[in-house]
């Protein structure tokens, strides 16, 4: 007896070991499923063993079997079988403890149940007995063994069996083990990929895209989606993830209307992770999307950005078992590295938008302080404002006296027309134009719908759905005009539109005052020079009808006096007064003709021109290329700058010969003298140029002067030919001056003056 014990012992002992050294290996655990069933099978000499795993829908899976002739077990490995009825395997699930069934036939009359009826029928078990097996404090699994022989088990298989339970349990616990290490392994891998597609800042969708598919092959769902949740209560879907990749009801761009209980729109209302174990019950559109795809449970995790609810991330399951327990921790991570792209992506965003917004501002500013004109400065300013705030429409206007007022400036994103053109709008009604009008201040309407008015009737042709307006104001007092921009997208245009409109504003403020102040200086020189002009004209006018008439009146006296018989010994010195008189005469006419150029005032430029070169100390060579009358402000300024240069290169130049071009054409007169002197003249010196600039520039022209040492002297006047005329001049086509003389005699040499 002690030695049939002590073998048994050794057996035993030896089937454990073997048993033992598999599960050490790591062997898969259906390579020791099955040398556990075989070698308790043969150990304990029963007709059949059989390793089970309990399900959490109260079935159980069969993992491994043994039959003592070495047939295929009547219930072969992957067979599943409800839970219930008086049976060894539902005995164990129930109390956790050993079980025996020792049946008194083979007809399983007093053992009901599906597992109770293959025992007794399939394998025809006469006794059964099992053992459960726990792994970290949970039951996971039976391991019964069974006899057709009418005598039962021995009293201490139960005993036998624990130790082979034991073994199966470290087996299952390690292979758990690995797998969760394993996943564990595979979940930092997608993590660490998606972590590397944001540390190199690749693009959102490209981020979102990773995540879904990364999350989804890691958790080994049915689904994975990621939403953004929007300011006018949609969900918009930014990544979509199926194992198969077969389309989905949904696709990425899609909006999803929020409400109802679903898990996107309960993430919304918490900001909090949403778990939903049976779909059956969940309602509202995101849940009709979710039910057409057949899930049955779904968990949820928010996306927070800077504090903020973004969006989030869905994974869905059609299986009938709830997802893991641990879903949303797993999903958590994937979410904050969402998050922190999202985040970089808007610093980027807000980085790369300041750049381009101080770049936008520097190119207006230039212009700005180029004195462009301030129709080129609107121009650019309303597409710069369009392309740096990402909108539809921005435009410029002016307030004028009248109550309405006047469109100086369109852009369009697409650059084509606006649908409903429009010069002038009237101003009133609830509409932004109305209200930066009324207040002063910025404007703002999200909902263009309810707008009303001339302008917004206008508006409402563009399609626009929210709009921003800022004032233009002069001196930060006066209101001028006002900038707008406008979106015809659904949502409302960026809270900072306000701010980032009035940093242009402010440049065509500037503009405009420097517009003004420049305008007003011109006029004021242009009045300045016309008075000066109008003063010669009134001085050679005095001289003319006054001293000079007066000295021909006593010239003649003296002739006749010097005739008269009573003359005398008086003729001699009556003719010495006569000819004195004639000088004096003479010199006046020089002096009065030098005030005005009567040879301009008879016969325009041309003539006036040819008589200056004609009597020119220098040769000069004339190319005219003017043919018709000129308003006489641009005459006198054109014949001064010749006169101003042919005199400078007499005196100091040392010249051989003087090219004067004159030409009309495009609107302008331009003047240029070239002579082939030494060059080096200094503009600073004297005050003829300096008068000279005066005039060309109170007319809207330019005066340049060019004369490197050596290298000759180059004088160049251009001028708008659509300069008015001097207030108080005459008209330019009278053909003459209100000062003309019909005495006068031949042209003196010019004065050159300014």
């Amino acid at each position: 007896m002690a030695g049939r014990a002590s073998d048994r012992i050794a057996e035993e002992q030896a089937a454990l070991r073997r048993v033992a050294t598999l599960v050490a290996r790591a062997a898969p655990a259906e390579a020791v499923f099955a040398a556990v069933t075989a070698e308790v099978g043969r150990l304990l000499a029963v007709d059949m063993t059989a390793l089970a795993r309990y399900d959490p829908d109260d079935a159980i899976t069969v993992v491994g079997t043994w039959t003592g002739t070495g047939a295929a077990a009547p219930t072969p490995v992957g067979a599943r079988l409800p839970v219930g009825g008086q049976n060894v395997a539902t005995r164990v699930v129930r109390t956790g403890r050993p079980a025996r069934m020792d049946y008194a036939d083979a007809s399983g009359a007093d053992a009901p149940g599906p597992i109770g009826t293959a025992a007794t029928r399939a394998w025809g078990l006469r006794s059964s007995v099992g053992a459960p097996i726990g792994v970290e404090g949970r039951l996971w699994g039976v391991i019964v063994v069974g006899s057709t022989s009418e005598a039962f088990l021995p009293a201490d298989t139960e005993a036998r069996l624990a130790g082979f339970a034991e073994l199966v349990a470290t087996a299952v616990a390690n292979a758990a083990a690995r797998v969760e290490l394993r996943g564990f392994a595979e979940e930092q891998a997608a993590l660490r990929r998606v972590a590397t597609l944001v540390a190199r800042a690749a693009p959102p969708q490209e981020v979102f895209a990773a995540v879904t598919a990364e999350t989804g092959q890691v958790l080994s769902v049915d689904f994975i989606g990621m939403n953004r949740y929007d300011a006018d209560g949609l969900a918009t879907v930014l990544g979509l993830w199926t194992p198969t990749g077969a389309p989905a009801p949904v696709s990425v761009g899609d909006r999803l209307e929020l409400g109802g209980r679903n898990v996107t729109t309960l993430v919304f209302r918490t900001g909090r992770p949403v778990r939903i174990d049976d779909y059956a019950g969940a309602f509202g559109a995101a849940a009709d999307v979710a039910r057409e795809w057949g899930f049955c449970s779904m968990v949820g995790v928010p996306i927070s950005v800077e504090g903020r609810l973004w969006g989030v991330v869905i994974t869905a399951s059609s299986r009938e078992e709830p997802l893991p327990a641990d879903t949303e921790a797993r999903l958590s991570g994937f979410t904050e590295l969402v998050a922190t792209a999202i985040a970089n992506a808007q610093a980027r965003t807000e980085l790369r938008g300041f750049a381009e917004e101080q770049a936008a501002l520097r190119r207006v500013a230039t212009l700005v302080a180029r004195a462009a004109p301030p129709e080129q400065v609107f121009a650019a300013v309303t597409a710069e404002v369009g392309r740096v705030l990402d909108v539809d429409f921005s435009v410029m206007g002016r307030y004028d006296a009248d109550g309405a007022a006047t469109v100086l400036g369109i852009w369009t994103r697409t650059g084509a027309p606006v649908p409903v053109p429009v010069d002038r709008v009237g101003l009133g009604g609830g509409n932004v134009t109305t209200q930066v009008f009324e207040t002063g201040r910025p404007a703002r309407l999200d909902n263009y719908a309810g707008a009303f008015g001339a302008a917004a009737d206008v508006c409402h042709g563009w399609g626009i759905r929210s709009m921003v307006g800022v004032p233009i104001s002069i001196g930060g007092r006066r209101l001028w005009g006002f900038v707008i921009t406008a979106s015809s997208r659904e949502e409302p245009l960026p809270a900072d539109t306000e701010d980032r409109l009035a940093a242009f504003t402010e440049l065509v403020g500037t503009a405009i005052a420097n517009a003004e102040a420049q305008a007003a200086l011109t006029a004021s020189r242009a009045r300045i020079v016309a008075a000066a002009d109008t003063a010669r004209r009134r001085i050679e006018r005095d001289l003319h009808d006054g001293a000079q008439q007066r000295l021909i009146s006593l010239a003649l006296q003296l002739r006749a006096m010097q005739a008269s018989p009573e003359a005398g010994e008086l003729t001699t010195d009556l003719d010495a007064v006569a000819n004195g008189l004639t000088g004096v005469l003479d010199e006046l006419r020089e002096i009065a003709r030098g005030l005005h150029p009567a040879a301009l005032a008879e016969g325009g430029l041309p003539p006036a021109l040819k008589t200056l070169a004609r009597r020119s100390a220098v040769p000069v060579h004339l190319d005219l290329g003017v043919d018709r009358r000129l308003p006489e402000p641009i005459e006198l300024a054109a014949y001064y700058v010749v006169a101003e240069a042919l005199t400078n290169t007499a005196k100091h130049s040392s010249a051989t010969v003087i090219d004067v071009e004159v030409a009309a054409d495009a609107g302008m007169l331009r003047v240029r003298v070239r002579d082939d002197g030494r060059g080096g003249a200094d503009p600073t010196r004297g005050t003829g140029l300096v008068g000279l600039t005066d005039r060309v520039e109170a007319l809207g022209g330019r005066l340049a002067l060019h004369s490197p040492p050596g290298g000759g002297t180059t004088m160049q006047m251009d001028l708008p030919l659509t300069a008015p005329a001097a207030p108080g001049s005459p008209a330019a086509d009278t053909g003459r001056s209100e000062c003309t003389d019909r005495h006068r005699a031949a042209e003196p040499e010019p004065s050159g003056p300014a």
